[in-house]
């Protein structure tokens, strides 16, 4: 056995954790665990310009491959509370990230000590486990159970909070030795999925309706295959975009209010029957229920028994990690197609896919200031289908997520049910970490970059370049549109004449000098015929300093995005594609 201090015997847990990086900021209470860090040594540090950021690029990193587990630390008092967001975030798209904070000394905890806060108890709501580890001995027990824990059924996050004292006690620890916990998941009978085939087999217009439970578990191989042998169309959710690409025939299309397309959503108005698999039914994707049910019938998989039935009730609820049904439902189709028991879906799925060659809205604007949809159009000529999309919340992302195209899983990296601004620069931080190679655009709207932008200096300071696509309206977008509910436009102005920067005509910040004032690279960008050209120079600029690279587009103030609160109802603002030239850059286009 060997003497170490608590600090390092969690250290030592990291690393056989498989853990090489931690995103954070020191402080006086976690200071002994930096030390342990430094001293023990293979967990690289990303030093964070404010804890919140950190925890975003947590999210990031987890979310970018299989098996990552992001980790985010800060010191005692506010460091805790400023990861709130993050583990919020996490914990609402089933992330696993462990927080690690430190905290005064546990016999003062009660005493109103300096940046003395009860953030186990803060924190447990948006966490799947919190504690305060009172014992040095239980220290690199905590983290072994805490990986156990973000692992085990729906995954999610942990805080293990550390008193700077515990910290510092030397322990018994023997790291050669140590083992990981098994990770517990539900897995389904071979009778429950027999029973779920079968009733898939009856409908006559079947949907999967594929969620980011899928992508968790690595399992959008298996949901292709599986599509592929039933000829059953998928209908990805916004988290599950990617478990099928959207050029393949059994893609139908996005469902729901704001991110989707119009041939999803008239594709689900004309099933008969859904299973959703790794999804939550949330009701940015459903709607209104009556409309979203009404004359289908729904089979429900799902990792967490507290989800059947949660938003509404299913005709048949299974309780498995995705990846363990697929692995049955591909078993059992292949039985059923060697037997010919599986019906020819070939008509269905050919009626789906004149939906995706037809109901299109139009892109191709030549307006100055430039419309928003001719730049998601300029970004799928300019950009691949091995890139990374970084998005969070707003106009921006829901008009990205109606127009861009995603190919695989992993490559549409958005945060869904929780959607803080400021999320996607720490994100796309976190996710160049993970993955040196790939290109990686994030999309945000001016506000959402506003909101943490000092991030930035990390990217320069780490060499992490990523392009970010700023679409500036200066306006709260999102916000505005839905004021028009209360006849108002109040308070969502970001619109002022800028004494410094004349020539961007009352836009407000000077998004240009900001970016390069934190060392990073920018341009500025007006005629939408130019923004093809920035894209390329951004990528000689990113090659050339290994620094963020962004490229602001200068947008029309007032453009209102199709949503609705219906899937029967969907306000098209726009004109709508009536041919090939109005949407050149559709998914139908491009194949």
């Amino acid at each position: 056995m060997a003497r170490m201090t608590a600090a390092e015997a969690a250290v030592h847990v990291l690393k056989k954790e498989g853990v090489d990086v931690a995103f954070g900021l020191p402080g006086a209470a976690i200071n002994p665990f930096y030390a342990a860090m430094r001293n023990v040594g293979g967990v690289d540090h990303v030093l964070a310009r404010h804890v919140e950021g950190a925890s975003h690029m947590a999210e990031g990193y987890t979310r970018t491959q299989p098996g990552n587990v992001g980790v985010c630390i800060g010191t005692s008092g506010p460091a805790g509370t400023d990861m709130i967001t993050g583990l919020y975030s996490a914990s609402a798209d089933s992330i696993p990230i462990l927080c690690i904070t430190g905290q005064a000394p546990a016999n003062k905890l009660h005493k109103e000590d300096f940046q003395a806060v009860d953030i186990k108890a803060i924190a447990g709501p948006v966490t799947k486990w919190a504690i305060t580890v009172l014992e040095p001995a239980q220290v690199p027990r905590a983290f072994q159970q805490a990986f156990q824990i973000m692992r085990s059924s729906r995954p999610g996050p942990v805080l293990i909070d550390l008193p700077i004292d515990v910290q510092m006690t030397e322990i018994e620890f023997d790291p050669d030795t140590y083992e990981s916990l098994p990770a517990y998941k539900p897995s389904a009978s071979r009778a429950q999925i027999e029973k779920a085939m079968g009733m898939l087999n009856e409908a006559d217009k079947p949907l999967l309706v594929a969620g980011g439970g899928i992508i968790n578990a690595d399992a959008s191989e298996l949901l292709t295959e599986f599509a592929e042998l039933t000829g059953v169309p998928v209908i990805p959710t916004l988290m599950g975009w990617g478990t099928i690409p959207d050029d393949h025939p059994l893609m139908a299309g996005m469902v729901g209010l704001q991110t989707s397309h119009r041939y999803g959503n008239a594709t689900m108005l004309a099933s008969d029957f859904v299973m959703g698999i790794g999804n939550r039914w949330a009701n940015r994707h459903t709607g209104a229920l009556d409309s979203y049910t009404e004359g289908r019938k729904f089979v429900h998989v799902d990792i967490e028994p507290t989800q059947i039935g949660r938003i509404f009730g299913p005709d048949y609820g299974i309780v498995s990690d995705a990846k363990a049904a697929l692995e049955l439902f591909v078993e059992v189709a292949r039985e059923w197609q060697a037997k010919g028991k599986l019906k020819d879906r070939s008509a269905w799925a050919e009626e789906c896919q004149e939906r995706k060659r037809t109901l299109l809205r139009k892109t191709h604007f030549d307006n100055v200031p430039v419309k928003p949809q001719r730049v998601y159009e300029e970004m799928n000529k300019a950009f691949g289908k091995n890139t990374r999309y970084v998005s969070t919340i707003g106009l921006s992302q829901i008009a990205g997520a109606q127009f861009l195209h995603v190919y695989k899983p992993r490559h549409w990296i958005n945060c869904g049910q929780a959607g803080p601004l400021g999320w996607t620069i720490p994100a796309a931080l976190g996710v160049r970490r993970a993955d040196p190679d790939t290109e990686i655009v994030a999309l945000s709207g001016d506000y959402d970059f506003q909101f943490m932008v000092e991030e930035l200096a990390v990217g320069a300071q780490f060499n992490l370049p990523y392009l970010h696509v700023l679409v500036n309206n200066s306006y709260l977008g999102l916000i505005r549109q839905a004021q028009r509910g209360f006849d108002m436009d109040y308070q969502v102005q970001l619109s002022f004449e800028n004494i410094n920067c004349p020539e961007i005509n009352g836009y407000g910040v000077d998004h240009v000098s900001v970016v390069e004032g934190l060392g990073c690279k920018a341009l500025r960008v007006t005629d939408p015929e130019r923004i093809g050209e920035a894209f390329a120079e951004a990528r000689e600029l990113m090659k050339q300093h290994r620094v963020p690279v962004v490229v602001e587009i200068i947008l029309e103030r007032v453009t209102n995005i199709s949503m609705g609160t219906d899937l029967k109802g969907i306000n098209e603002f726009e004109d709508l594609a009536e041919n090939q030239e109005d949407a050149p850059t559709s998914i139908a286009s491009l194949t």
